[in-house]
């Protein structure tokens, strides 16, 4: 498998993993009635905290940002044009989205914002190589 799509994949493991540690923290699960609230169909889910809140927006964020790094990674393994400046991008996108990740967490508004920006400069990387 290529450089790309290993990123892609390694993405796709830690958006997953962003989804489930966002639904646990919700739910509170690592006491008793929140496990049980888990478990269940969460139809008394109490509203999001501050760090749930921004748990659940890092793991959106990531789930939106994953369909888009996806599709540049895909087209560009099957238009077999994946030279450097496409990987270039890949890297920058993925290692903005590991930085991102524990700010948005931690709640620091600019630094995520500017991680942000750098994965979208990332995935521009890629695109602007592929048109």
């Amino acid at each position: 498998m290529n450089p790309i799509l290993t990123l892609v994949v390694y993405f796709a493991i830690i958006t997953w993993l962003l989804v489930v540690v966002a639904s646990l923290i919700r739910a509170r699960a690592w006491t008793p009635s929140g496990l049980l609230l888990a478990f269940g169909n969460r139809d008394h889910l109490a509203d999001p905290g501050a760090f749930a809140g921004r748990a659940e927006r890092t793991a959106r964020n990531s789930f939106d940002n994953l369909v888009f790094f996806a599709i540049l990674g895909l087209a560009a393994t099957a238009s077999n044009r994946t030279g450097s400046q496409v990987v270039l991008g890949a890297q920058v996108f993925f290692w903005a989205r590991m930085v991102y990740i524990p700010v948005y967490y931690i709640g620091i508004p600019y630094v995520r914002t500017a991680s942000w920006a750098v994965s979208i400069a990332g995935l521009a990387m890629m695109a602007a190589a592929l048109l």
